[in-house]
């Protein structure tokens, strides 16, 4: 199987069988996220216990790449420190760059290394008006712990 056949079903698995895919009860953080070009929407709820996300729910609706995009990132993130998925958020989005290679943080020898399956997302840079769609769980993320990090 070649490696793009390979990112492909990657990524319609998880927009087939979503991860994450719920609202939390009591959240300590949320944000909702929007892409009017293309109608995706997002929604990031977090639970937070000593400046760790323990929990995850995201939920919306859009294209294929924008909901995979949000249920590997789910994936990523639980269980990690606040200060990791910003490193992650800024590998990941270095990563989407039309210049991805550019990013110091992935490692080319060691493919998955770093990001796993989101690595299967990489193919999008060769359609800069998806990347939009990649990056939507991710800026949504963002904004989600810039608010629960204000307080």
């Amino acid at each position: 199987m070649a490696l793009e056949e390979l990112y492909r079903e990657v990524i319609l698995d998880h927009y087939r069988s979503p991860r994450n895919r719920r609202t939390l009860p009591h959240p300590d953080a949320s944000a909702d996220g929007n892409n009017p070009l293309c109608g995706d929407d997002v929604r990031v709820e977090l639970v937070i216990d000593r400046d760790v996300i323990v929990d995850i729910g995201v939920t919306g609706q859009g294209c294929s790449i924008s909901q995979a995009s949000g249920s590997m990132m789910g994936d990523a993130v639980k269980t990690k420190s606040i200060d990791h998925v910003h490193h992650l958020t800024d590998l990941f989005k270095g990563m989407m760059s039309i210049d991805g290679a550019s990013d110091p943080g992935l490692d080319p020898d060691r493919p998955g290394a770093v990001l796993g399956d989101l690595e299967a997302l990489q193919g999008v840079r060769k359609f800069p008006v998806r990347i939009k769609c990649a990056d939507l769980p991710w800026t949504t993320l963002e904004e989600a712990l810039k608010g629960y990090e204000a307080h």
